[in-house]
């Protein structure tokens, strides 16, 4: 398994070949995805998002979808938008892959933090996360307009 940058750090496309092979496995969080996939990307990208996958020969098995900022209360961060493992590759290290080279990203730009958002229901997910080392820090609230 290795890691590919879709995209490159001013936020094109760079392998739009995996991109189309990473939009089934995306799906598998994200069903509500508009059927223009590339375009709801490229404006994603274009506000700073980046997207890396996880692959085995020609297989999408991961996606990350990620962005670094600068905020008041952490400072410099990596924020993972999505991190989704294919439904048939869970539990077989795709995950633990993509957030540890994730978590390197993150120190090779000098961030203080690794950050991300998990749908409360989501409680497999949760289980993930804690047994990786992460902690809950805040809750998330919002508002739909």
């Amino acid at each position: 398994m290795s890691i590919v940058d879709i995209t490159t750090d001013e936020g094109r496309i760079a392998e739009p070949g995996w991109l189309a092979r990473a939009e089934e496995v995306h799906r598998e969080l994200r069903p509500q995805l508009p059927e223009e996939y590339v375009e709801k990307m490229q404006r994603v990208f274009a506000g700073g998002a980046r997207m890396s996958v996880a692959v085995d020969d020609d297989a999408v098995l991961g996606v990350a979808v990620w962005r670094v900022y600068e905020d008041t209360s952490i400072g410099r961060k990596l924020y993972v938008d999505d991190l989704v493992t294919t439904e048939s590759a869970r539990s077989e290290g795709v995950g633990q892959t993509l957030l540890t080279w994730l978590e390197a990203r993150a120190r090779k730009l000098d961030c203080r933090a690794l950050t991300l958002d998990s749908g409360v229901q989501r409680a497999r997910a949760h289980r993930f996360y804690f047994r990786e080392g992460l902690s809950v820090f805040a809750f998330n609230f919002r508002r739909d307009l």
